[in-house]
């Protein structure tokens, strides 16, 4: 009979899968690995991540006759790591070793000190290297002991790491509960690693070790013409394929500084595709005439890193000297491309300047044979006669970036005939439309296409969804929507007089859509809109031009105040006190918003701007300076030396309290703000722009269901024309021409979305004997008992728990997503009652207490306890070692919430056990007996299983108040304690047990009051090396040290790593915050 487990379904398939369809090997390590040179792997012991033996004959193999010394080196530095470095330094450390080679140094047979740079993986040949799948590896920390799924080794080097679970499984649940655990616990796993893939053995998705988990991603197709599926079989075929597997490896990851916190980025199936066929366009770019293609990739489908990837695989493969001349039309997408490639180590413009100052300055780019140049299309503002070109390279490729608005004109024409054999490429995030001719006949027809929906339905952005809030308001300007979007087109709109232009030319047209009136209506609606939806994210709102965003500044701003205080005046006569706390939350948000005016600086601003009665210079003032952190933010270790940010990355970090921003023009384009859920249009755009526009609200965030657009001039007809053929036709084989497109979900979809979140808890709780109805019905105590049972349905086990926590989550995001709309009431209270719930479960596990817990299971638990004379102090805790433990379990045969009550007690334990892990490393014993509680408790969801838990949990309980104790029994405190254990070894006399005590706290002592109170002594390698130093010597001292005739040499040197690893750990400063007193848990 076959057993239908996470082994035989998901694990045992997958491995088999690799073996016989991808011929990779593969090995069942559980229980089946020996260890030393002849075993199984070859591994020395379990803490062993690279396999050695196949690494040293690889290495052998692709660099062939060196010296011994020379293979001994390379492994070495494979192997290394250093404990004081994050794991993402040593993961890229590591990539530049596989990915560049390592560099050795030997003597040759002259007997002269050589250097060589030996490879590691052939990346010409990919099936000349072993790809070995082990499944069921376990893996030894320095605290902990886990089990890996599946490990894929490519010659040896663990670059694969698979987290699986059940069919039907969330697999949220493999990252947030196997894979975040794994890195804690064994981060050097991660060393080397370059591709995690979480898996159900149905869904499965791909991310590298920074990744969050809303960036993992799907892999839906092989081929860019095919059709998505999501399925892992797919996927498998994708990444693990051995020529693809080695190609993502060599050319498809990336590591990002742009942010100032570095990001690891592993290339989307979209990219991938995307940029190998574009790298075919430049082989075959001569029969093309040089017209590589326009590479379409909607907004939010990380567009400049593709170009990143493009520029770095042609290097790398086709070899040459290619320079690629990056060209935008605007300063600010300028910056924000380059910023990728520096932040991605490609250039640095201080270092080796690329970026063009001048036409000058260009011309003399373009002959110095860069790698890249970085220019506007305004630079080539010289005249070239075709007769005397800047260059005449074949190998120079021009990218353009939003293709469609760079090749008018005359400086289009100078560019062509200062670089007449170049060849042209055009990236956007919008597609030609059907009268984009010229575009067309520059680049060629499209090389790549990711539309709209297939974003949507990769999930690589969110859905988008329109408020026509102009219609309901009366204020749209409906058909001068035509007359004015095509004027602002023809006029350039980074020049202020665009609004004295605008007037000439459009007259009345200009004047209704900038009058007083309506601008003041605009206000107060954005105002009252925006204060609604306050916790779902950022927000941007879009004038005509530059003095209507000043205008409406003074407008909001005046507006905002005023709802501040009439939300102020409310608060006195609501009675209900949740109601009440969330108001407060309100305004105290709203009071700590800081809104700005964002638009480009030009000549003369000052003076044109009074001629309005406006003034610009508190703006520019601010664009120039930045804003002032809050002090939450100080104090977040990447935040610590600042004081100020630059006003973009201040709308950009989703913490800054910079959430409404007035635009025009700038950050219509190539700007990317994640936390911006909400677009206001007050400007009429149309075609590419209006699509740029948009898609600001795409990105992908944590906790994002959707980005919302609120229209108030009416562009509906507009967005409709443009999605048909910007939308594309997704996997679901709808037409992408010949209709128009509806744009986003109109109100009725998203509070269809609404009611079918709230429609899957309503089901989840019937089946499991709760309702939600009778929490919203019943009173009082009725009600509480109510809620008491839909938590006991929750606590089923781990897993249904976190899935009604992911459902409720949902029900919030969505419910927040229509609060502007009139319907969203009839879902209010269905909203309130699945939040009590919610609530009391994260109330329960943020004051997980087991005093307090068996408190609520006996309220007469002083019965059970045998008090000290003259009673217990209010709110005194509980001493658990006097607990009457057999009247407890009576107790709990007699609960209802028997299931609520282990879970609670075990987030309890989880912290009080951190705790005792925290302050000692050699209390591993707790950790694997407490899992392995757990793990049967997963198992059987019975009464007699949840009953054995609970005996099982308070005896665990005992064990570790036995534990605490044991340093007072030990003549210790807490801190020498763990100092003892680590040193101590057995068959040690009571003499010899003394001496290691006095030993441990002397040491320590010496070491607190010395080498340990040197400010930030962890981050320079001289004290790191001081304390290290310190520690042996002491030992080894025949005056201070450990006894002489049980301690060799050696068992020194191990026993002062280890404490030395231990003081590192818990030492950051004095005193150590790892044995602050805590609260009683």
């Amino acid at each position: 009979m076959t057993a239908y487990t996470e082994d035989t379904l998901v694990q045992q398939t997958t491995a088999e899968y690799l073996e016989q369809k991808l011929c990779w090997q593969s090995v069942y390590a559980y229980n089946n690995e020996d260890f030393g040179p002849n075993s199984l792997l070859g591994r020395e012991s379990d803490r062993q991540v690279v396999l050695t033996r196949p690494l040293r004959r690889k290495l052998t193999e692709l660099n062939p006759s060196l010296p011994e010394e020379a293979y001994d080196d390379a492994v070495r530095q494979i192997v290394a790591t250093t404990a004081m470095q994050s794991l993402i330094a040593t993961n890229r450390d590591k990539y530049n070793l596989l990915r560049d080679g390592v560099q050795v140094s030997f003597r040759n047979d002259k007997g002269e000190r050589v250097k060589e740079r030996l490879r590691v993986l052939d990346f010409n040949n990919p099936l000349n290297n072993d790809f070995l799948c082990v499944r069921e590896l376990w893996v030894r920390g320095d605290l902990y002991r886990r089990r890996a799924d599946i490990v894929g080794f490519v010659n040896g080097l663990p670059l694969l790491f698979m987290e699986l679970k059940t069919v039907g499984r969330d697999i949220r649940v493999a990252y947030e509960k196997n894979f975040k655990d794994y890195k804690d616990t064994v981060p050097h796993l991660f060393h080397h690693n370059a591709i995690v893939a979480l898996a159900n053995g149905v869904e499965a998705k791909i991310g590298s070790v920074t990744s969050r988990f809303e960036h993992f991603h799907e892999w839906k197709r092989l081929a860019e013409d095919e059709p998505g599926v999501v399925d892992m079989e797919t996927l498998l075929k994708g990444i693990c394929d051995k020529a693809n597997f080695i190609d993502l490896v060599e050319n498809f990851i990336l590591f990002d500084d742009s942010t100032g916190d570095t990001k690891k980025i592993l290339a989307r199936n979209h990219q991938f595709l995307g940029v190998n066929r574009s790298i075919e366009a430049v082989r075959d770019r001569k029969n093309r005439d040089g017209k590589l293609g326009v590479f379409w990739h909607t907004q939010g489908a990380g567009k400049s890193y593709s170009m990143v990837l493009f520029t770095r695989k042609i290097h790398r493969k086709l070899g040459g000297n290619f320079t690629f001349l990056v060209l935008t039309d605007r300063d600010d997408l300028d910056t924000q491309i380059y910023k990728t490639f520096a932040g991605c180590g490609v250039v640095d413009n201080d270092r080796d300047p690329c970026r063009a100052t001048s036409g000058d300055d260009l011309s003399s780019l373009l002959a110095l044979q860069k790698t890249h140049i970085f220019s506007l299309i305004h630079k080539f503002n010289k005249d070239v006669e075709p007769s005397q070109p800047y260059s005449e390279r074949e190998d120079i490729i021009v990218i353009t970036d939003e293709a469609h608005r760079t090749q008018y004109g005359t400086l289009a024409l100078n560019m062509r005939n200062a670089l007449p054999k170049a060849s042209y490429i055009g990236f956007t995030g919008t597609p030609l439309f059907s009268d984009d001719e010229i575009t067309k006949r520059v680049f060629g027809a499209y090389v790549s296409t990711y539309d709209f929906q297939r974003a949507v339905e990769d999930k690589a952005t969110v859905p988008l969804y329109y408020d026509a809030r102009g219609d309901k308001l009366g204020i749209s300007v409906g058909d001068l929507n035509e007359r004015i979007a095509a004027k602002l087109e023809e006029l350039e709109t980074s020049d202020i007089d665009v609004a004295q232009r605008l007037e000439q030319e459009l007259k009345r047209d200009y004047h209704i859509i900038t009058a007083d009136k309506r601008l003041d209506q605009v206000a107060r609606d954005f105002v009252k809109n925006y204060s609604k939806t306050w916790e779902t994210g950022k927000a941007m709102l879009v004038c005509i031009d530059k003095i209507t965003c000043v205008k409406m500044y003074k407008l909001i701003a005046g507006y905002w105040e005023e709802q501040i205080a009439a939300l102020n005046a409310e608060l006195a006569s609501i009675r209900d006190e949740q109601e009440e706390q969330y108001r407060k939350r309100q305004i105290a948000w709203m009071r700590e918003t800081r809104m700005a005016v964002v638009v480009s600086e030009e000549q003369g601003e000052v003076d044109k701007f009074r001629k309005w009665d406006l003034d610009i210079t508190p703006h520019r003032r601010l664009i120039k300076d930045g804003m002032d952190l809050p002090q939450s933010m100080r104090l977040k270790p990447q935040f610590r030396s600042m004081q100020r940010m630059a006003v973009d990355d201040a709308f950009k970090e989703a913490e800054h309290p910079f959430r409404i921003a007035i635009v025009c023009a700038m950050w219509l384009t190539g700007f990317d703000v994640p936390s911006l859920s909400t677009l206001y249009l007050d400007k009429p755009l149309k075609a590419h722009t209006l699509m740029q526009a948009i898609a600001r609200a795409n990105r992908v965030n944590e906790g994002k269901n959707n980005g919302m657009i609120v229209d108030y001039c009416g562009i509906l007809k507009h967005l409709r024309k443009a999605l048909a053929t910007f939308a594309g036709t997704g996997d679901t084989g709808r037409p992408g021409e010949g209709g128009e497109e509806e744009p986003a979900k109109p109100e009725e979809e998203l509070l269809a979305d609404l009611a079918e979140a709230i429609a899957f808890i309503r089901a989840f709780m019937t089946e499991r004997g709760a309702s939600l109805d009778n929490i919203i019905k019943k009173k009082g105590f009725e009600r509480n008992a109510t809620i008491a049972a839909a938590k006991e349905a929750a606590n089923e086990n781990d897993e249904t728990r976190k899935r009604f926590e992911v459902m409720c989550r949902a029900v919030f995001s969505k419910f927040k997503a229509c609060l502007t709309m009139t319907g969203v009431n009839d879902y209010r209270r269905d909203y309130e009652a699945i939040n009590a719930v919610y609530k009391s479960l994260q109330k329960d596990r943020e004051q997980a207490d087991i005093s307090d817990i068996i408190q609520q299971l006996h309220q007469v638990v002083d019965e059970a306890i045998e008090t000290r004379d003259g009673g217990v102090a209010d709110n005194a805790p509980y001493d658990i070692s006097k607990i009457d433990f057999d009247r407890l379990r009576r107790e709990f045969e007699r609960s209802s919430t028997k299931r609520t009550t282990v879970q609670n007690l075990k987030t309890a334990i989880e912290i009080r056990l951190q705790r005792l892990l925290e302050r000692n490393p050699l209390r591993t014993d707790f950790q694997r007996h407490y899992e392995q509680i757990v793990a049967e408790y997963n198992r059987e969801k019975d009464r007699v299983t949840i009953e054995k838990t609970f005996e099982e949990f308070l005896r665990i309980i005992e064990e570790m108040s036995e534990e605490e104790l044991r340093a007072f029994r030990e003549g210790l405190d807490e801190e020498s304690l763990a100092v003892f254990d680590l040193l101590k070894k057995p068959d040690l006399s009571a003499g010899e047990i003394k001496k290691v005590k006095t030993v441990a706290v002397d040491l320590l002592e010496t070491l607190k009051e010395e080498k340990l109170r040197i400010t930030r002594w962890q981050d320079k390698e001289a004290t790191r090396d001081a304390v290290r130093q310190a520690i042996f010597d002491f030992l080894w001292k025949d005056s201070t040290g450990l006894p002489v005739d049980k301690y060799t040499e050696g068992d020194v040197l191990v026993k002062a790593e280890d404490v030395y690893r231990h003081v590192y750990r818990v030492y950051p400063k004095i005193p150590s915050p790892f044995y602050q007193p805590a609260a009683t848990v």
